[in-house]
């Protein structure tokens, strides 16, 4: 089958092919949008059994037969993903500063609006190859592949990136003193010493760890990453509506995981511990959306006062806390913040006596409030708080989190807590 060609297309042809020795695919590239369900390689052809020129012989002078070597890095790419479940696939190429300055220099003497890239006709060659020699199908994705490849010519290697997996749901921290994440040994920044006992970590257990555990084992895979709307203390409780939260899964094996199986094999393995909802697939956007967000969240804690505290004179000094705080970086976390003052709004506050010094105390307030030092007053570091409304020194014992309103990710888990005070 022949592409209209004008006039206009065979004066250009025969130009290139007397420019030099040219390969069909180079000859065939601009005229891209030529004739329909045809490569390059065949609107070359074509071009020269109608101009009746073969051309010159020997190597092209635009792409140095690189577009011949396609099926070599197809082969490569197939090695490189074997035993690797994906649908979707992209191709990317890292030309040779030589082959940048040709291929310019090719569209600049030959001008044509059909031109086609010698970038883009590599991805494309590629890609057909790699199709056809996978023992699946996949097809091809500009967006998010499944798997993507980038063709080093210069360096002559083939990179690979495996895209993460990403999870979502919520969870509830039943227990203190888990953290988030895992958190690398202090001494030993995560390499192992006698003082984490050699596991390189500072706790023995996180949130993450107990959650990606099953569903590093089902993806084949080994590196997983918590992304949290926030994140509670060490020593805090996560409680009420659990945290939203996206578990990314780097570089799976596997992409095909039963995540109601999955979440029920958590909340097994973590009984008493961690507890989740049921999961989702998500996507590395809501990642981003949910760590943007300053999700309203509802905190309970459990207040001591260094002299006794009435009743009334507690309940008018909560309802003077609400409106703006500000909160200059607390010195429990100034080692690893920035220092600097941030405002925040307290949206409602409420108590009641527990004894004459202690006290439990529900508050409401934007994400990013540090509840702790709404209480203390952090020397004066934030203001106004409950120390400095009271005139008497205030200390949380004990902290739990009961709701985090999300709009990323909305919805509560299933559970309803059962203690209405704090331990």
């Amino acid at each position: 089958m022949n592409p209209d060609y004008r006039d206009e297309h065979l004066e250009i042809g025969r130009a290139i092919l007397g420019s030099g020795a040219i390969c069909n695919e180079c000859l065939g590239r601009p005229f891209a949008r030529v004739g329909r369900g045809m490569t390059n390689e065949e609107r070359g052809q074509a071009i020269r059994a109608l101009l009746r020129e073969d051309g010159k012989a020997g190597t092209c002078w635009v792409c140095g037969n690189v577009f011949e070597r396609s099926g070599a890095w197809a082969d490569r790419a197939v090695r490189a993903v074997r035993g690797v479940e994906f649908h979707t696939y992209l191709f990317g190429v890292r030309l040779t500063p030589r082959l940048e300055e040709t291929d310019a220099l090719f569209v600049k003497r030959f001008p044509s609006e059909q031109t086609e890239s010698m970038k883009h006709a590599f991805n494309r060659v590629v890609g057909k190859a790699f199709e056809a020699r996978l023992e699946r199908a996949a097809t091809v994705e500009f967006s998010a592949p499944d798997v993507s490849f980038v063709v080093d010519l210069a360096e002559d290697r083939l990179l690979v990136h495996i895209a993460s997996l990403y999870a979502s749901g919520r969870y509830r921290k039943l227990a203190r003193g888990i953290p988030q994440t895992k958190w690398p040994c202090r001494r030993c920044r995560g390499r192992g010493c006698s003082s984490c006992g050699f596991t390189g970590k500072q706790y023995p257990e996180s949130v993450e760890e107990w959650i990606a555990a099953p569903l590093l084992e089902a993806a084949g895979a080994e590196v997983a990453h918590l992304h949290g709307a926030g994140r509670e203390d060490i020593d805090a409780r996560m409680l009420g509506s659990g945290r939203p939260f996206v578990l990314e899964i780097a570089a799976p094996r596997k992409r095909t995981l039963d995540l109601s199986m999955l979440a029920n094999t958590v909340n097994e393995h973590a009984a008493g511990r961690v507890e989740i909802s049921p999961l989702a697939w998500a996507t590395r956007g809501m990642v981003a959306r949910l760590k943007e967000e300053h999700a309203t969240k509802r905190y309970r804690a459990r207040v001591e006062f260094e002299m006794p505290v009435s009743p009334v004179k507690l309940d008018n000094a909560l309802q003077s806390l609400c409106g703006q705080i500000e909160q200059r970086t607390p010195q429990r976390v100034s080692h690893r913040r920035a220092d600097r003052v941030r405002r925040r709004r307290l949206l409602s506050a409420a108590g009641f006596a527990k004894g004459p010094k202690e006290a439990v105390i529900e508050v409401e307030g934007e994400g990013g409030l540090y509840i702790k030092e709404l209480i203390s007053g952090d020397d004066g570091r934030t203001n106004p708080s409950l120390t400095g409304r009271l005139g008497i020194r205030a200390v949380v014992r004990a902290l739990d989190v009961m709701d985090v309103r999300s709009v990323v990710l909305p919805g509560k888990m299933d559970s309803v807590d059962k203690e209405t005070a704090l331990p």
